[in-house]
């Protein structure tokens, strides 16, 4: 055992070599574990498979709904996430804290979970049951399908924008007020606009987690074709009876996906080199 103060082993080419190739082995057996199944679902399908799968009935339908929904919760995650985290940003307390880790909850725990939670909230015998007309209810509704995927992908947005508005330097914000400055001024014309590359990469993160929702959407929603059947249970149905449509739809999220992931590293970089370029 190498004693403190002693000198360092001295280290040949040979053996330094041989230690960087044992890490670089190790760190490809999991690169290509996780490359092997999308090379499999890129190179399974022929182009004329991909396209013939792409015509089937669910396809259309779920790929309009999924935009819809996605689309609308977006817009909801967006205009309720950023006031939460500015207010966040700008707290300090222990309450402010606890809030914070509750927004964060919805990103671990199991989507059936969340799903049962949606039910026992909004379902026919849930909290706000009373609140709903006679004879009606949210469950199985293109509504509940919004409120899952809000659900699910708002702490991704509350995260990222919170990061990217704490990165802000407050002698900034500071100036403004002096100079008579409002805090919703403040708020619209100097932290939004300073907080905008991580905002971006928020939305892109949980736009995409909105698309990829699957279990909470089928439990609370269920799986009906047209009204609360998005791309992801289009795909878990098509998979009973046409491989080639569910494949399509696999291609055309992973697709999608790595795009959004584009996105979101430029996002991200964009920021960096803002809050590292001297004022």
């Amino acid at each position: 055992m190498h004693e403190k103060g002693a000198p360092l082993p001295h280290l040949t080419p040979g053996r330094l070599r041989a230690e960087h190739a044992v890490l670089a082995v190790a760190g490809s057996l999991l690169v290509a574990f996780l490359a092997l199944p999308l090379l499999a679902l890129l190179t399974s399908t022929s182009g004329h498979d991909f396209y013939a799968g792409l015509r089937h009935p669910l396809v259309w339908p779920a790929l309009r709904l999924s935009l819809f929904t996605t689309s609308i919760s977006l817009v909801l995650v967006v205009l309720l996430g950023t006031p939460l985290a500015w207010v966040l940003a700008r707290s300090r307390g222990r309450v402010a804290r606890l809030v914070e880790t509750a927004v964060q909850l919805p990103i671990i725990i199991p989507p059936a979970v969340a799903g049962v939670a949606l039910l026992l909230a909004f379902g026919r015998q849930g909290l706000l049951a009373r609140l709903y007309p006679a004879e009606w209810s949210v469950v199985f509704t293109t509504t509940a399908v919004i409120l899952a995927e809000v659900f699910v992908s708002a702490p991704f947005f509350v995260q990222a924008t919170l990061s990217a508005l704490r990165r802000i330097d407050p002698q900034l914000l500071l100036v403004a007020r002096t100079f008579g400055a409002s805090p919703l001024r403040v708020f619209f014309r100097i932290a939004v606009p300073l907080a905008a590359p991580g905002l971006v990469a928020g939305a892109a993160m949980s736009w995409a987690r909105s698309l990829g929702e699957f279990g909470a959407t089928l439990m609370f929603a269920g799986n009906l074709q047209g009204r609360t059947q998005t791309l992801p249970l289009a795909i878990y149905t098509a998979l009973e009876s046409d491989l080639r449509a569910a494949q399509a739809l696999s291609i055309v999220l992973v697709v999608v996906a790595f795009a959004l992931l584009l996105v979101v590293r430029a996002a991200l970089r964009r920021s960096t080199e803002h809050t590292e370029t001297p004022s």
